[in-house]
């Protein structure tokens, strides 16, 4: 079952990027300089940024429908990112690194499966939950601090 992997739009974040610390505090996020690799998944490249490079940490709402699944979360993006990552039939390293929770959901944007997966193995879970057709769309989040990772849907 061919399925894409997507990044965030930069268009949301574009707004932070350059302000000074203490603007981005006024607007509940902060800046990072990365100084480890792995450590700060880019939300936007869905790539660990290397360090030297810039990472801001802010709220993002990743689960808007009016449902009770409605959820935000902290989130790291690359300071400047722009190039929104899209794959197909390919999950990024970023996310083969870590374990990962996998929800399901359905047109309706209510979740009816979720799974615990490593990383390594996410391929063949997703295309078992998108094997479901009531499964609109899954949501990937990075299950140790439970943020948000990418999106994944039906090619």
């Amino acid at each position: 079952m061919p399925f894409r992997v997507s990044g965030l739009k930069a268009e949301p974040f574009r707004q932070l990027y350059g302000l000074t610390d203490t603007e981005l505090l006024a607007r509940g996020a902060r800046r990072y300089l990365v100084d480890k690799t792995p450590g700060f998944p880019d939300r936007i490249e869905l790539r660990d940024l290397t360090p030297g490079e810039t990472a801001l940490l802010v709220n993002y709402t990743h689960q808007d429908a009016d449902t009770p699944y409605r959820a935000s979360h902290a989130i790291f993006v690359r300071e400047g990112a722009e190039q929104t990552c899209s794959l197909i039939d390919e999950i990024p390293e970023v996310m083969q690194r870590r374990m990962l929770s996998l929800r399901a959901f359905d047109a309706a944007h209510m979740m009816i499966d979720a799974v615990l997966v490593d990383g390594r193995q996410a391929r063949e879970t997703v295309e078992r939950l998108l094997g479901n057709g009531m499964v609109a769309y899954i949501q990937a989040h990075y299950a140790q601090r439970g943020c948000y990772a990418a999106r994944i849907e039906r090619e």
